[in-house]
């Protein structure tokens, strides 16, 4: 199965919502015409990560994160997927009543807010937050799928533990850094746990495959997005191949 993804790479403005929805919207002008099945921005995109500040605290956060279920935000990005039928995976500063996650909110072609993965491995400005809890998996017309955020791809347990579940691609916004470290990173993340990884970062548009191949590298300083196409079929040929990492893991003997 094809899968189309737009990859959005533009950096938002600190802490201004409303600049950075205005900004969003008018990149996603741009990328109707590409007829995109999956949309995903940088990590924080709506509050333009605004935990890096040194004026924001744990206790002042909540300023800039939204309550998805009223928020105009998310109303206009669920009217932009509906009208063009594609998945979006938007990140953005989460309230709730125990606090505020790093999350990123997954709509399905109709608009709808169909699941939140919340940022579990917080380090450094990120323990403003609070940290998510769980590592699920989406059900899609093309497959299930993961979603984890920036630091979250340094463990390789989080992408083992998404393929594990059937996840054959894994969307992954991110603010962090994005060198050659990161590079070697993602391609190993791909290759050890068969599945593609579309990782979206204001500055870089990279999608790496389960053989560790790169499918896109878009680090142009005027392109506000790129668009790749995935073979979901190559994950599912790797993984049913005699030599397949995740059929050939020996659980009975590894050390927690």
């Amino acid at each position: 199965m094809i899968v189309r993804i737009a990859l959005v790479k533009a950096y938002p403005t600190k802490g201004d919502l409303d600049a950075n929805h205005a900004q969003l919207m008018a990149i996603l002008g741009e990328v109707a015409d590409h007829t995109a099945d999956v949309v995903v921005t940088p990590e924080g995109f709506l509050d333009g990560y605004i935990s890096t500040e040194e004026y924001v605290t744990r206790e002042n956060i909540a300023r800039y994160a939204i309550d998805p279920m009223n928020s105009p935000y998310v109303s206009g990005v669920a009217n932009w997927a509906s009208r063009h039928r594609a998945w979006f995976i938007l990140g953005c500063a989460r309230a709730t009543t125990a606090g505020v996650y790093n999350s990123a909110l997954i709509l399905d072609r109709v608009g709808q807010t169909v699941g939140i993965y919340d940022k579990t491995h917080c380090l450094s400005h990120d323990k403003k937050y609070l940290p998510g809890q769980g590592l699920p998996v989406f059900s899609s017309d093309f497959g299930p799928f993961g979603v984890m955020i920036c630091a979250d791809r340094r463990w390789p347990e989080t992408v083992r533990a998404l393929a594990l579940q059937g996840a054959r691609v894994i969307f992954n916004p991110t603010y962090g850094f994005h060198d050659s470290k990161n590079l070697c990173m993602m391609r190993t993340r791909s290759y050890e746990s068969e599945a593609f990884i579309a990782f979206t970062h204001p500055a870089q548009s990279l999608i790496t495959g389960p053989g560790s191949q790169i499918v896109l590298n878009e680090t142009s300083e005027d392109v506000s997005f790129a668009v790749s196409e995935m073979d979901l079929t190559e994950v599912d040929r790797v993984r049913s191949g005699a030599n397949s990492h995740l059929s050939n893991r020996r659980p009975d003997i590894y050390v927690r």
